[in-house]
């Protein structure tokens, strides 16, 4: 989905080092991304964002050995299934919180950390809710406002951090998906009725943001 696609534009770029953790391996796709640019490194480590915070620092802690320095990091999974009530709020924003929390011990500046840049996928159900799916736009909104005060914390830490809100976007998790309660049993139906982008222009949008680089924005 998104993911891919920002993947796939981001190494055309001149990027030193492309690191994707998943909790799925899948050869074939890291394979192309390095056939599309051979210059840059694009490791891939088996990662859940629901396993405990002392878990991620563990794992970024091999990557920065690894790497020596790391400059960006995107948060980026989500799933969308609002009789997963747990889930969704453990994916889509207490694995970002954790992620981010466990990068801020290499960048702290406090630390001696040299900083970096966080961007976080959120939606525009984080600031107009699907009401069908309550969960789920909740657990966008939480991401946004999450993210606001890691940009306004930039002076204390470094660390500066900006969200990129996609609207309907043609991914799996539109084609079928659960309303709160079974409220709405035809949602992702209603939903695809509505203009939708694909996946390549919500890639493209993204890097931009990416290279905009905008402390702070939604």
């Amino acid at each position: 989905g998104i993911g891919l696609d920002t993947s796939r534009e981001l190494v055309k770029r001149d990027l030193k080092n492309l690191v994707i953790l998943d909790r799925i391996d899948n050869p074939a796709v890291i394979a192309e991304l390095k056939a599309i640019n051979p210059k840059v490194t694009v490791t891939f480590y088996p990662y859940d964002v629901t396993v405990p915070l002392a878990e991620t620092t563990k794992l970024l802690k091999t990557i920065f050995a690894q790497l020596k320095t790391v400059d960006v990091l995107i948060n980026g999974a989500g799933i969308l299934d609002d009789h997963q009530i747990e889930r969704t709020i453990a994916v889509n924003f207490t694995g970002l919180v954790n992620t981010t929390t466990a990068i801020l011990d290499f960048w702290d500046k406090r630390k001696g950390g040299p900083g970096g840049v966080i961007c976080n996928i959120g939606s525009v159900t984080g600031f107009n809710a699907i009401y069908q799916v309550p969960v789920y736009s909740a657990s966008k909104a939480a991401v946004v406002s999450f993210t606001q005060s890691i940009a306004k914390l930039a002076n204390v830490t470094g660390v500066t951090a900006f969200t990129v809100n996609p609207g309907i976007t043609k991914t799996t998790l539109v084609h079928k998906f659960n309303s709160w309660l079974d409220v709405e049993t035809r949602v992702a139906e209603k939903l695809l009725e509505h203009p939708t982008q694909t996946t390549l222009a919500c890639a493209q949008n993204f890097v931009k943001a990416i290279e905009l680089n905008k402390n702070g924005a939604i």
